[in-house]
């Protein structure tokens, strides 16, 4: 099948992957007087007195912001707002397929993290949770920042920490599999814009201790010319041992390869000289930075991607419905790195050891069963780090 000419057709034809519809009857006079005026108005007094009864009077307990600039989108690039809103509706869509949580794309005509923080923040008392998406690095890591003190509300941006969160789960799995511990392995991360920012920093907070980033220079290392506030601030903890040199140079003797990068940039060659069996998780869409079956030839013991139609499809829709369900389901806060680090804990687990095997290290993207499982261990993360709003009772 042509993907790219039949999702064109389909969309001409839904105008729309998602719609409103309304949950209460509205057929009769007192059905009218009950949901809108008179009736209405005890429910606005009650929310004036104490507005956490907006959750309870409201929807918005089961509504999430899915915001974007339209300046990273997908594979596409700076397309805009407007030309990302089939992605943002996408992603409402499997928000509410497989977490039957409500999501509403906004789509904001600015790059300024001051209109962009701005417009959340005004907007923010009518949602539970906001999903940023498919904003540029580094503006992505200060409008993440500055939301989450402002809000009151969970601020997840998906393709930093829901990549680092599925990324996580496939390493624990393959570690595994290759008689590792995350603590004692060699990691070198690829690509060191948001997705590789956020997958290491969740690495060292889960116990890595080796762990060194490149980007298109090479090696990152504190003192390094050339770096961005973030790689700066990164450089401060991987790479402890100031390696220097291409990622030719620096995957020699790595355990594990996680590529968030460029198509083609890793070569048989490079794999061959890593450590024995190595992991490579290469995450580049829609082409990887090493194509499977040329990693497995050079010896890869376990090998993931992002796409689909290979064994081990390292996916964020294996996270983020889950990690909002359970943070909505406590009315958390935050999504802070110990409820991250549940959820992956959650995905790995949902594979029975005696089942674990090189092609089956993750749950398949289309499980539905993972998000509860995940929910479940996030909002008990949530309880354990003091960020439920409300109790075990649901009070």
């Amino acid at each position: 099948m042509d993907y790219a000419e039949e999702s064109l057709k389909l969309h001409y034809k839904w105008k729309g992957k998602i719609e409103t519809s309304c949950r209460v009857p509205l057929e009769t006079r007192a059905d009218l007087s009950l949901a809108y005026t008179p009736g209405v108005a005890a429910p606005c007094l009650e929310i004036q007195k104490d507005v956490e009864k907006s959750y309870e009077l409201t929807r918005r307990g089961n509504t999430v912001a899915v915001v974007t600039d339209g300046s990273a989108v997908l594979g596409l690039g700076d397309i805009g707002p407007e030309a990302g809103m089939p992605v943002m509706e996408g992603k409402c869509a499997l928000f509410k397929a497989f977490a039957g949580i409500d999501a509403i794309p906004i789509c904001i005509r600015s790059k300024s993290i001051d209109d962009i923080v701005n417009t959340v923040r005004l907007i923010a008392g009518s949602f539970g949770g906001i999903n940023l998406e498919d904003i540029a690095a580094p503006r992505c890591f200060e409008v993440e920042r500055r939301l989450k003190k402002c809000c009151g509300i969970p601020v997840f941006h998906d393709d930093q920490h829901g990549t680092a969160v599925v990324a996580l789960s496939a390493l624990i799995n393959a570690l595994k599999l290759t008689g590792r511990k995350l603590s004692g392995v060699r990691i070198v991360v690829n690509g060191a814009g948001a997705a590789g920012t956020a997958i290491t920093k969740m690495l060292l907070d889960a116990g890595a201790q080796n762990v060194i980033m490149c980007d298109r220079a090479g090696a990152l290392y504190k003192g390094k010319d050339g770096m961005t506030d973030s790689q700066s601030e990164m450089a401060l903890v991987t790479n402890l041992g100031k390696e220097t040199g291409a990622l030719s140079d620096v995957i020699k003797g790595a355990d594990v390869f996680i590529g968030v990068s460029a198509p083609r940039c890793v070569t048989p060659e490079m794999v061959k000289s890593m450590n024995r069996a190595p992991v490579v998780f290469a995450m580049a869409n829609p082409e990887p930075e090493i194509m499977p079956e040329d990693a497995l030839k050079a010896g890869a013991a376990v090998v993931g991607t992002g796409r689909s139609d290979f064994p081990n499809q390292i996916n964020n829709v294996l996270a983020f419905p889950g990690i909002f369900r359970g943070a909505l389901d406590v009315r958390a806060d935050d999504i802070n790195s110990g409820m991250q680090i549940a959820a992956a804990k959650a995905i790995a687990a949902y594979i029975p050891e005696n089942e674990l095997s090189p092609e089956n290290i993750i749950p398949g993207a289309l499980d539905k069963n993972v998000t509860a499982a995940v929910a479940k261990a996030v909002a008990e993360a949530a309880f354990a780090t003091n960020a439920a709003r409300i109790n075990r009772k649901g009070v």
